[in-house]
């Protein structure tokens, strides 16, 4: 009779612990071939001796994952698979995750205008291009901003107030413009609509059905999550995340993600530019599509890149690669100074082995 309580009460544990997303169950894993560790062995060689003082590249982990199982995993200089790393603008990747399951429930839709989930939170005057602002122009990055609103993020104001007296000089859908409060919007409206934080309504519908442990996410001072950064997670988090768009949103057999969602996050919906670069200056920079990653088009909250990839981007070096043509996912964190010469390294040392 001891035993039979027993059992029932590690049975009602184990099955709480799943309710609550606390059971954690990892990616399958397979042994690395050694052209792979060789592979990889160049690479982080390369990202010591390539860089020229005072540029640098300090990795934190590698993690490959082939036909869904990790081949291959490292972690360098103090970090570990338990320790969850900075994601900066991989958060956005999320966040637009987010608006997608909002769609699909019926509490939003692309076409909404901006202004009408904040009536009381609008400037005095508001301009036409500012009562055109979609939620698509956020996902996109096409708000219309000329200069991006970054004295939005100032403790001491109201971040969403701030960005919509920002002016919108532009109209919106038509000039891109790299813009992390825009994606704060976003985070904005998924609690406006929801009635919870981002990082709440995520948890349920994203994060416990992946098994991944609550994270954390930073907060403006209203309480709203930051949305296009702030978040951190561990590197299987990320491979996991990854996988999900491969798997085209099922897990475990169930469709957690729409399919077409993630297929239009991931899809070219924009032209873009490098974060802090204008469209005028590609050119007088140099940057073109045979030579710069940022430049090959955006889709909702995340980037296309070259050889029939797509990523979610974070600074220094925070990337969720996915490769739908090669079946796998590389993640990579990072401490890091260079950005086209890094991924320049990506391609000639760790493309070829996937």
């Amino acid at each position: 009779m001891k035993k039979t309580l027993l059992l029932l009460a590690l049975s009602t544990l184990f099955l709480s612990g799943c309710k609550q997303g606390k059971e954690i169950i990892n990616l399958p894993r397979t042994n690395a071939s050694s052209e792979v560790v060789t592979a990889v062995d160049s690479f982080v060689q390369a990202t010591q001796t390539r860089p020229v003082a005072p540029d640098s590249i300090t990795l934190h982990s590698i993690m490959i994952l082939k036909h869904g199982k990790i081949v291959y995993e490292k972690w360098f200089n103090g970090q570990s698979a338990e320790t969850p790393h900075p994601m900066f603008s991989v958060s956005k990747t999320f966040t637009a995750t987010a608006i997608g399951l909002a769609i699909n429930e019926g509490k939003l839709n692309l076409t909404d205008s901006v202004v009408k989930f904040f009536p009381d939170k609008l400037p005095a005057e508001q301009s036409d291009n500012l009562k055109a602002m979609t939620v698509r122009d956020l996902l996109t990055m096409t708000c219309g901003h000329d200069v991006e609103p970054n004295s939005s993020r100032i403790d001491s104001i109201d971040w969403v107030e701030s960005f919509l007296a920002w002016p919108v000089v532009h109209k919106p859908g038509e000039y891109y413009l790299y813009n992390s409060v825009g994606t704060y919007m976003l985070s904005a409206i998924i609690q406006k609509v929801t009635g919870e934080k981002l990082i709440d309504y995520l948890d349920t519908r994203l994060f416990q059905p992946l098994h991944i442990a609550r994270p954390e996410w930073e907060e403006s001072p209203q309480g709203i999550n930051c949305g296009g950064w702030g978040l951190s997670l561990k590197t299987e988090d990320m491979a996991k995340m990854g996988q999900l768009f491969l798997q085209k949103g099922e897990w475990n057999g169930k469709q957690i993600v729409p399919a077409e969602w993630l297929k239009e996050m991931s899809s070219y919906q924009v032209p873009s530019a490098p974060s802090g670069t204008r469209f005028e200056d590609l050119e007088k920079a140099g940057l073109n599509k045979d030579n710069n990653e940022w430049v090959q088009g955006y889709g909702y909250q995340m980037w296309i890149c070259r050889h029939n990839a797509f990523r979610a981007d974070g600074y220094a070096g925070q990337y969720i690669m996915v490769f739908p043509d090669r079946d796998a996912v590389l993640v990579l964190t990072t401490s890091s100074s260079l950005y086209q010469p890094y991924i320049d390294l990506i391609w000639e040392y760790l493309l070829p082995i996937l």
